[in-house]
């Protein structure tokens, strides 16, 4: 029993939503496209089940989430699939691919064949398991990576009412699910081993004022240590959390939050892996040309600076599942990926976004009593990255300009004191963007030419758009 379509999309997260909808829009016939996803729902937002999907009053549920209602597209409802002719195959497991001969095989024995496949399988949560820490089975320790993990960590919440939650991690995870357990009033101990919390990304002065304004809404931190066991009471349930430095913390819930790994192992020995994921170039196609992947799992040069890069936000996966449809449906007219990394989080009142890459020497500007500040990153004499907590839309804009332009720099003591002037004045002047040094990078996949002038004007049109769709999107649709 098998079935055959022109395109199939493995994975049902976020990329595999935006590269439906431009399938649709680059003419895709009813009957060529199918979605094959492991979870019972089509393709949704997912960093709503770290935020609207957990307050306690009016929380976020489907249908209000699905793709692509996060950049203000079209909500695509299991209705909207069917109209389009476009096949959900849900709550289905693939058992292995063979890219040679275009099959999939199904858990259930069913093979479906394709022409072109995009591999949209994104990640999954690290476990406790994998590092010596039992606990699996105890119902009240949560992890977040999907809709059945949120229901989950949701049920747990409401039994635990005023009770004690200790979450293990300080990335985006921890830091997003800390914040909406303080506000179900639940007390919050958040656990990890690095010195501050975002340590991938922020500064220890950028942490320090968040873990303050954590602190003031009831969060407490255990810094420098880990979790090693776990307490349990005589119906299995989690009691207390042991930590390496010798405490012991109550618990009524344990959300973990200790990073992902890619999911490529349907693809090892088969296609190109590199930096965890999978190896693709600019127009997301691997190294099996009919065969192309996006989002958590793909490894892309980021030509901004001629580097392979695999990239965990939400904001990537959107635009290289549109990219690779481009890539896919039009190859004549499609260029290569040319993506500004770009991060951001809303927790509690604030909202931060970041652009480029925090290398070389931090500079620090704005007032943190205000709320408004932010930092530059410098690297080999020229802006490489931009951080800024609390702009508005005109700021947000200046500083993803900037930092798509790499702008030179020679004093820094200056350019704190510039602050975000800099950036606005820079946005405003743009400057033929400069040759990439690639000399430092040993992959292949690497921009071998200069960036134009061409190429930095359609870089701050882009840049722009992000930054301003950001802050809209942030004010209007704060509970995601």
């Amino acid at each position: 029993m098998g079935r055959a379509f022109v395109y199939v999309i493995l994975g049902g997260g976020v990329a595999a939503g935006y590269a439906a909808l431009e399938f649709t829009r680059k003419g895709v016939s009813p009957g060529e496209l199918c979605i094959i996803s492991e979870e019972p729902v089509a393709p949704y937002e997912r960093p709503a089940l770290s935020k609207g999907f957990l307050l306690p009053e009016s929380p976020a549920r489907l249908p209000s989430f699905h793709t692509c209602v996060g950049a203000n597209e079209e909500r695509l409802t299991p209705k909207w699939y069917k109209e389009h002719g476009i096949e959900l195959v849900l709550g289905t497991r693939v058992k292995s691919v063979d890219v040679r001969r275009k099959k999939l095989l199904t858990a259930t024995g069913e093979t479906i064949s394709y022409k072109i496949l995009l591999i949209a399988t994104g990640a999954r949560a690290l476990k406790l398991e994998e590092f010596g820490v039992d606990g699996l089975e105890a119902e009240n320790v949560c992890y977040l990576r999907d809709l059945a993990d949120a229901n989950g960590l949701v049920n747990v919440m409401q039994s635990c009412s005023s009770g004690n939650a200790v979450v293990i991690g300080g990335g985006y995870i921890g830091m997003e699910c800390a914040a909406s357990l303080a506000i179900n009033k639940i007390n919050v101990t958040l656990v990890f081993p690095e010195v501050h919390c975002m340590a991938r990304l922020f500064t220890p002065k950028i942490a320090n004022y968040y873990e303050e304004y954590y602190q003031a809404k009831g969060v407490k931190f255990v810094k420098g240590t880990v979790l090693t066991s776990f307490e349990f009471d005589s119906s299995g349930k989690v009691m207390a959390v042991n930590l390496r430095d010798g405490s012991q913390l109550p618990a009524d819930l344990v959300v973990v939050g200790i990073g992902i790994r890619p999911n490529t192992s349907l693809f090892e020995g088969q296609l190109t892996l590199e930096k965890g994921g999978i190896k693709v170039n600019g127009k997301m196609q691997t190294s099996n040309d009919s065969v192309y992947a996006v989002g958590d799992v793909a490894a892309f040069p980021v030509k901004l600076f001629g580097e392979t890069r695999r990239l965990e936000h939400v904001d990537s996966a959107r635009k290289s599942a549109k990219h690779a449809v481009a890539a896919i449906m039009e190859p004549k007219k499609s260029g290569e990926f040319d993506y500004l990394p770009f991060f951001y989080s809303r927790v509690f009142g604030l909202s931060w976004q970041f652009y480029g890459d925090n290398v070389g020497e931090a500079v620090h500007f704005g007032d943190y009593l205000s709320g408004t500040f932010g930092a530059y990153w410098i690297s080999k004499g020229h802006l490489v990255g931009s951080f800024l907590e609390g702009g508005t839309k005109e700021e947000y804009e200046a500083i993803a300009k900037a930092t798509s332009l790499k702008p030179p720099v020679e004093d820094l003591a200056e350019l704190g004191q510039q602050g975000l002037n800099f950036a606005l004045t820079i946005s405003k002047k743009p400057q033929p963007a400069l040759p990439i040094d690639v000399s430092h990078s040993t992959s292949g996949l690497v921009l071998e030419k200069p960036m134009y002038a061409w190429y930095a004007a359609a870089g701050v049109v882009l840049a722009a758009s992000i930054a301003g769709f950001a802050y809209w999107y942030g004010r209007r649709r704060r509970r995601w």
